[in-house]
């Protein structure tokens, strides 16, 4: 948000001004031609383990909505949001974030027995992670 003061010694007709701006987020342009662009940055390139992580994360997450909540299945929903991100934002998850998501998959193992697709992410996390 921008707030305009008028400086010292300004005539009071939008002369001279002083602006503040706090938190801003987006494209800005300033002046009188002043134009804006936004680009989003591309999406890096996903290894074909990535992408197979990526598309069976996405599958088990769908499937655990129909599942009753509990804290282990709340928490691999996290698990499973934050790896979706993981590999969207940087191309892969990381050893560590992998590790985090074979715990929850183990700590659920009752509901993502159930799930069809909870076999296919436990075999990606174990191929990515080296077994």
């Amino acid at each position: 948000m921008a707030a305009a003061e008028e400086a010292p010694g300004g005539d009071g007709r939008g002369g001279a001004q002083n602006i503040h701006i706090g938190t801003a987020k987006g494209a800005f342009a300033f002046g009188a031609h002043g134009t804006a662009n936004n680009y989003e940055a591309p999406r890096p390139a996903l290894a074909a383990e990535q992408e197979e992580l990526l598309r069976v994360v996405r599958q088990l997450r769908e499937e655990l909505r129909s599942f009753a909540s509990s804290p282990q299945t709340d928490e691999l929903t996290r698990q499973l949001d934050e790896t979706q991100g993981e590999i969207q934002t940087t191309g892969e998850a990381s050893p560590g974030r992998l590790t985090r998501l074979r715990q929850a998959l183990q700590d659920a193992a009752t509901a993502v027995g159930l799930a069809a697709s909870g076999a296919a992410v436990t075999q990606a996390v174990a191929a990515l992670l080296g077994g």
